[in-house]
């Protein structure tokens, strides 16, 4: 049994049936009007399939479930994929959160001016372009699952930067077509962002390419460690050509500017994804690309970047205390919080490596549910303003308890899920500099703060009349938290499992960076 479920090219079906949905869902008119359902089934079954990978894995064995195909021999490229344990927590994550995520926008989308069907006609007309607008986001999410997925299993460089790249078409529609008002600007702030990057990164791959020489698999990532090997100005011009890519996409001060405004404007679930998962992609390639590639370039530039670090965590933190909106609030928690992954994984001890690792998941999870909380709040009150609200909590006490939990969470409350990563992070950065850990604990006192006071800002205090009956969440958004309040709890009290996949990961990442050190 153990054999077969090895053995299965399971990476590749996890890429080819969400894709596969997507395009029948998109091209077939007849499907249009079950697409959320169908959608729904979709992401569960990728899930299932996920998790039926699990038993198969072996944590301290390296890449596994890796497969090979030749692509395009004349530049050396290949579709090859291959997982250890930090993809393969990356790759439950997302796929774990689209289902929740098509649940919670079951009726997110509407007609682009806000009727419903038959309030402009006869209502067949608004129908039918109800469904295709539904269809089309749920084709987006679903494409964007087969890219997430993609992007934490590929092992050929050339195939990182094709996903990398991709990636941003789904979510470009997804904030440009089904956002807020100011969503175009946004969502081509977040493009030219995105796009820059990527093309800096590009020149990094194609200087590789050139150094190997080409030849058919020249571009695996396992044959390019080591290309560039004695040759540390090089070395140290492509790793910054990554870096630059990757710090975008986390996103890193002072390249941060576009996620509040794509935060605000785009819909709540595709934040959830974007913060929750994409943005994650930016603090894996620093991991699993920079730091076996460029090893001696990493360990020279690390203590600039854990500076950098300790600015992220505390302007990200001052930002978001400030924030009147509370979707830009929690996007700059995200920057913050952004901050304490990078700082684990540059500071260049095991302890704050692996307590990066486990904070990218429980991260991912944290802000998923404040985001779909407070879209669910901004949906009923017709406003993302926080002074819109007061007394909310007994108005619609079910929300705002999810709400406070989710705050907790990123608060590193013990008990829940952020606390063990950020005391991992903590501890391994007093280790190795107990300036830049002070620094650190700066940040952590912030979060406390923003958290807090947006807390007492929309839910305490006396009731708004205008707003005194709100309805709280419903049967369908309820079951969507769950999932997401399990997973802080589990992983605040017992996260034993995710830390023992991740531990080998962490080791090996930690070690390259201390030889090269």
């Amino acid at each position: 049994m153990t054999s077969i479920l090895v053995d299965l090219p399971w990476l590749s079906l996890l890429v080819a049936v969400p894709l596969v949905a997507a395009a029948v869902i998109w091209l077939v008119p007849g499907v249009q009007k079950v697409a959320r359902p169908l959608g729904l089934a979709v992401s569960l079954l990728v899930l299932a399939g996920a998790i039926a990978m699990v038993p198969g894995f072996d944590a301290g064995g390296g890449y596994q479930f890796s497969e090979t195909y030749s692509w395009i021999p004349a530049i050396g490229a290949s579709w090859a994929v291959g997982i250890n344990g930090l993809g393969l927590v990356m790759i439950l994550l997302a796929v774990a959160l689209v289902p929740i995520v098509i649940a919670a926008a079951w009726h997110e989308v509407r007609l682009p001016d806000g009727a419903r069907p038959g309030e402009t006609g006869s209502g067949e007309p608004d129908a039918k372009a109800l469904d295709r607008r539904r269809a089309g986001y749920v084709a987006l999410v679903l494409a964007l699952e087969a890219m997430m997925v993609a992007i934490f299993a590929v092992r050929d460089l050339f195939s990182f930067y094709v996903v990398f790249e991709a990636m941003l078409i789904p979510v470009y529609f997804m904030i440009g077509v089904f956002g807020g008002p100011n969503r175009r600007p946004a969502a081509l702030k977040f493009l030219l962002y995105s796009l820059a990057g990527g093309l800096v990164m590009l020149s990094g791959v194609i200087y590789l390419l050139v150094q190997t020489g080409g030849g058919e698999q020249a571009l695996l990532l396992d044959n390019l460690a080591g290309a560039l090997e004695g040759n540390y100005t090089a070395q140290l011009w492509v790793f910054l050509s990554f870096l630059i890519a990757f710090a975008i996409k986390a996103p890193m001060v002072p390249v941060h500017t576009w996620l509040p405004d794509a935060a605000a404007e785009a819909p709540p679930g595709t934040s959830a994804l974007l913060v929750g998962v994409l943005d994650k992609v930016g603090t894996f390639g620093m991991i699993a690309i920079c730091l076996p590639l460029f090893p001696e370039a990493v360990a020279n530039v690390a203590p600039y970047l854990v500076v950098l670090a300790i600015i992220s965590i505390i302007y990200g933190g001052i930002l978001a205390i400030g924030q009147k909106d509370v979707m830009r609030l929690i996007a700059f928690t995200s920057v913050s919080h952004f901050g304490l992954i990078v700082l684990g994984i540059f500071i260049g001890t095991q302890t704050a490596m692996v307590g990066s690792m486990i904070y990218m998941v429980a991260h991912g999870v944290s802000t998923a549910a404040l985001f779909l909380v407070a879209g669910f709040l901004t949906q009923r009150g017709g406003s993302a303003q926080m002074s819109s609200y007061s007394g909310m909590q007994r108005v619609v006490p079910v929300l705002a308890g999810v709400f406070l939990i989710s705050g907790l969470a990123t608060l590193a409350l013990p008990g829940l899920s952020g606390f063990v990563p950020e005391y991992l992070v903590l501890l391994g950065s007093f280790e190795a500099s107990p300036a830049a850990g002070v620094f650190a604990v700066i940040g952590v006192v912030l979060s406390a703060l923003y958290i807090l006071l947006a807390y007492q800002r929309v839910f305490t205090g006396p009731v708004d009349p205008d707003r005194s009956d709100l309805p709280d969440l419903g049967g369908r958004e309820r079951w969507t938290m769950v999932p997401l309040v399990l997973a802080m709890l589990v992983l605040g009290f017992f996260p034993a499992p995710v830390l023992d996949v991740l531990t080998p990961a962490a080791d090996q990442f930690a070690a390259i960076l201390g030889s090269a050190s």
